[in-house]
């Protein structure tokens, strides 16, 4: 990195702090603290929404999904216009009418107590899990760039969103994840073009996306009914449904940012902003991923893209072995350009015999190079158990660092590190006020003067940064960092929606049935997952529907022998 990168990266990521402090620097009250006065414009709900669910995660991991897997993952999305509908015109008038700082303080209303705490704890871990990752993805990044040490990177990253989202709350967090919207959206573009840019000079972008085509890329509809399948059109529209379902309609980072609108007016405009919006850019950004994958069909590759997994070989006793590897890979890559030349040249052609011919070379060469890669993940994990064999999330800071030019790489890095503080901060900014308010003042036997909730949630939300930041040290890469934060949230949002749904559509089910239900049904998801019977989106409905018919039934046996009795905890 050049200093020209330096001084954007930090002047940005600065900037972004200090605006946050100074724009926020007084709260009144917990309505200010929490709800930021309910001032938000649609506009303001609706870019919050949308950066609070876009952390650094989207932007390093799902351009590196599409590179190994292509466009299939924006089915995940396809459910969600459908939730922000439902939301819309079932959660927000409701939430609004009983003016309510948190969405678990409504499960006490309609329940009980104990009902809304074991809510609240449910999202307190999962959420608390994820606050953690979204640290720990950006810490990635700028280990690779900087070779600095992964746990010094997260203590400083979570710093940073700390001093702000403790000193400005929920208000904070809004005003300036609209800079960090426009500073994301704006990267992604110009690194979209620079791509384009960088393919040969016959390769236009038509020619591209057939490439990308061929070799099985843009693939986007699955309809096949295979619940082992993670993305499918049915599990999109019906998982995903849920998924969204539960994490704008329950999970208090994203409710927090609707309950601020200035009326329910506003708050429903904002929903439905995000829910026009949202696929369209996961599909720009996948088709960002997809280009990469076109571009190194061209350009040199490393045989991994984790820089760090390379070296552990490198140092290791296969060093000749992996180096043999890497020679073959090279001597591929020569063969893999000759050949998409060749299938692009035959594209311009009548010739059908002639397509089909290159185009069976290129997959051959494809299928080659994708073998060559699990033999060098092979090889990495034969000599280091410990470091991380899968590259996914590499992918697209590798194209950063290595072919973008001066400037545009601290662009790039201020767009992936503006996107995890959004994240993080509405993620602590919720945790905080769910410890504050539905724990601490709930359980509290004595009343207190406003500024001592203030005082309290801010105190909560430094506590929660500091467990973020922990977690995020002793966090390692799963699979795919997009997907482990997707695999807490089912795990535990499927059985929190089916409460909420119980709390709004049937009045016939009491307390205690829910409450058994919930932890049941939280015992049986987790089995369910570790036995891996299901993709996990189906999890979102397993849970949801789970625990609405095993409260059905726990109900219908308590009436039977005890008869229909008040429900004095309503």
């Amino acid at each position: 990195m050049g200093k020209i990168d330096w001084i954007i990266l930090i002047g940005t990521l600065l900037s972004i702090v200090i605006y946050g402090v100074w724009k926020t620097r007084i709260n009144k009250d917990v309505s200010d603290y929490v709800l930021g006065g309910n001032k938000s414009k649609w506009w303001t709900i609706g870019l919050s929404v949308m950066a609070t669910q876009a952390s650094a995660i989207t932007f390093l991991s799902t351009p590196g999904q599409a590179f190994h897997d292509g466009m299939g993952f924006v089915q995940f999305y396809f459910g969600l216009p459908i939730a922000m509908i439902i939301i819309c015109m079932v959660f927000i008038p409701i939430y609004h009418r009983l003016k309510v700082y948190t969405a678990y303080e409504f499960l006490e209303r309609r329940f009980d107590l104990k009902t809304r705490t074991l809510a609240a704890i449910l999202f307190l871990i999962q959420r608390g899990l994820a606050a953690g990752i979204t640290i720990f993805a950006p810490s990635i990044i700028l280990s690779a760039v900087l070779g600095w040490d992964l746990k010094t990177l997260n203590i400083i990253i979570g710093s940073l969103v700390i001093i702000y989202t403790v000193s400005g709350g929920t208000n904070a967090v809004s005003v300036t994840q609209k800079q960090q919207m426009f500073v994301i959206m704006t990267g992604m573009f110009i690194a979209f073009f620079f791509i384009l840019g960088y393919l040969p000079a016959d390769i236009t972008f038509t020619k591209a996306l057939k490439i990308a085509g061929a070799s099985e890329k843009l693939n986007i509809l699955d309809f096949s009914l295979n619940t082992q399948s993670r993305y499918t059109f049915w599990s999109g529209i019906t998982g995903g449904m849920f998924l969204a379902l539960a994490y704008f309609g329950t999970d208090q980072s994203q409710v927090q940012r609707y309950l601020s609108g200035k009326s329910i007016r506003e708050s429903q405009l904002g929903l439905i902003f995000n829910g026009i919006l949202k696929i369209p850019m996961q599909f720009f950004i996948l088709l960002v991923g997809v280009m990469v994958f076109v571009f190194y069909q061209y350009n040199p590759s490393p045989l991994n893209f984790n820089p760090a997994a390379t070296k552990a070989v490198l140092e290791s006793v296969l060093a000749d072995n992996y180096k043999i590897l890497e020679e073959s890979h090279r001597t591929l890559e020569v063969e893999k350009a000759e050949a998409q030349l060749a299938f692009s040249k035959a594209l311009s052609l009548e010739d059908e015999q002639k397509k089909q011919s290159t185009k069976e070379e290129m997959l051959l060469l494809i299928a080659r190079d994708r073998s060559n890669r699990e033999a060098a993940k092979a090889m990495i994990h034969e000599a280091n158990t410990i470091v991380e064999v899968n590259d996914k999330d590499y992918v697209f800071i590798h194209f950063i660092l290595n072919y973008l030019p001066k400037g545009l790489i601290g662009l790039l890095l201020a767009v992936i590190l503006s996107a995890a503080m959004s994240s993080t901060a509405s993620e602590l900014n919720a945790l905080g006020t769910i410890s504050a308010l539905d724990l601490y003042k709930r359980n509290k036997k004595t009343n207190m003067p406003p500024e001592h909730y203030v005082k309290v949630s801010k105190l909560f939300t430094l506590l929660w940064g500091i467990i973020a930041i922990l977690i995020a040290c002793v966090a390692n890469l799963f699979d795919n960092l997009i997907q482990l934060v997707n695999i807490i949230g089912s795990i535990f949002y499927g059985n929190v929606l089916g409460i909420f749904l119980l709390a709004f559509f049937f009045k016939y089910i009491r307390s205690n049935a829910v409450f058994i239900s919930a932890i049941l049904t939280q015992i049986v998801v987790i089995i369910v997952f570790q036995l891996d019977w299901m993709s996990y989106l189906w999890l979102n409905a397993f849970g949801c529907t789970f625990v609405i018919l095993l409260a059905f039934v726990l109900e219908s046996f308590d009436r039977l022998h005890k008869g229909p009795t008040v429900d004095v905890t309503k």
